[in-house]
């Protein structure tokens, strides 16, 4: 994101390299290649703020993208990945991670906050990446879990998992809230009152959000679930991105119930539908951040953008700037189209390369991704008879390291003779 992009990304007529025998200071670089004069320069963020502050700043949002929300790392590339848990293989992921954040993260989030962008110059207001991370995440998870189609088992008893780690899923939450105010109070750039609001309306839409999803958990198992109160708390999260720089505290409301009701809804998208989105990314990040985007253009006031002293804004419905809808609309609706099939054609083509295949085989479906392709595995006491339905040999002869020997489950019996009087003795067999 320079100072010389054009609507859509960089200016790649001033990326150029000329070869050939002149000396090496008559050659003309890439501008910015390697961090090349990146440094103390004033960004384009910001005039207060370095140039390789803001390039580390941009760094963690384009990483953000790629991370399952509560699976438990969050990142851009991450986001999308929690889509294809129990199917994907690592090594390809990490080729689709580079590809993917290169050709599609990069053009959005340079239409969208680069000056010259065309959804910038458009009006559209998204303070801290409805679109370019969460709409375009939730968008390719969407695309990845239709392409790869479903897990084995998927459907049956088998894999209608409970939480596997609520304690996790809570800790896991509270790291992404505490984070979630460096993304939207520091896309302020500057520690100032506008960051502050940030701050407070991410805190308030997390929190209603939360109570919302929770209560629509309990209306079916008159439980108070933990786990959905952490799901809606991140709806929350995910709907006030766009809008934490230009809503009130009022509003906040408004998104966190909006955005807990409609992604709790969302979640069952995926069995009207019939794809295998194994942790809900498309109903919690794309659904939400088309919530917020829309919200936004409701609810954005100039006022508030101007907190920072110097934002300037029409405003939003309140501030009776009733085309700000349709700007919204057309940048959320742009975000969906192009990450769905850009994501789809990298897919396919990867596809076609050796070695390149997203999907894993079988054997390592019933193995488990972590097991067979790390070595790894959290728990070495689950046995895979009471996972499978009967014994697996696995073709591992280790017995130390990572991987631990074959636990045969015993059954105790008992005899009627004792060396103490009233006691049973135990024998295993």
């Amino acid at each position: 994101m320079d100072e010389h992009g054009n609507a859509y990304i960089g200016d790649l007529s001033k990326y150029r390299v000329t070869v050939g025998i002149a000396p090496l200071n008559d050659r003309e670089f890439i501008e910015y290649f390697a961090l090349k004069g990146v440094l103390a320069e004033p960004s384009i963020g910001s005039a207060r703020i370095p140039s390789i502050v803001f390039c580390i700043y941009q760094c963690m949002f384009a990483a953000i993208t790629w991370d399952p929300v509560l699976a438990p790392i969050l990142n851009i590339p991450a986001i999308a990945i929690g889509a294809i848990a129990e199917r994907g293989r690592l090594g390809p992921i990490l080729v689709f991670v580079f590809v993917w954040a290169t050709l599609v993260y990069d053009p959005i989030a340079c239409w969208t906050w680069n000056s010259n962008g065309w959804s910038f110059v458009m009006g559209g207001l998204d303070f801290a990446g409805g679109t370019p991370v969460h709409i375009s995440s939730g968008t390719a998870a969407l695309a990845i879990s239709i392409f790869l189609g479903k897990r084995r088992g998927y459907g049956t008893a088998r894999l209608a998992y409970q939480p596997q780690n609520t304690t996790y899923v809570i800790l896991g939450t509270v790291f992404l809230w505490f984070g979630w105010f460096g993304f939207n109070g520091g896309s302020a750039l500057s520690a100032n009152l506008r960051a502050a609001q940030a701050c407070i309306v991410t805190n308030l839409a997390a929190s209603v959000g939360g109570l919302t999803w929770m209560l629509w958990d309990w209306r079916l198992e008159k439980k108070w679930s933990a786990v959905g109160f952490c799901s809606g708390a991140i709806a929350g999260l995910v709907a006030i991105t766009p809008g934490s720089g230009f809503v009130g505290a009022p509003a906040a409301v408004a998104f966190g119930f909006l955005a807990g009701t409609a992604c709790n809804f969302a979640t069952q998208l995926k069995f009207v539908l019939g794809y295998d989105d194994t942790l809900d990314i498309f109903a919690s990040h794309a659904v939400g951040g088309a919530v917020g985007n829309i919200l936004t253009a409701l609810f954005a006031q100039s006022s508030v953008a101007g907190f920072d002293g110097f934002t300037v804004i029409p405003g939003g419905w309140l501030d009776h700037h009733y085309i700000q809808l349709g700007y919204q609309l057309a940048d959320s609706a742009s975000g969906f189209a192009y990450s769905f099939v850009m994501t789809t054609i990298i897919l396919w083509i990867m596809h076609y390369i050796p070695g390149l295949s997203l999907r894993s085989v079988e054997k390592t479906e019933i193995l488990g991704v972590d097991d067979a392709e790390m070595g790894e595995f959290a728990y070495d006491y689950v046995g895979l008879e009471q996972e499978i339905g009967q014994a697996l040999d696995t073709g591992f002869g280790a017995t130390g390291g990572a991987h631990e020997p074959e636990h045969k489950h015993t059954t105790p019996t008992y005899s009627t003779h004792s060396s103490e009087k009233g006691a049973p003795e135990v024998s295993r067999s």
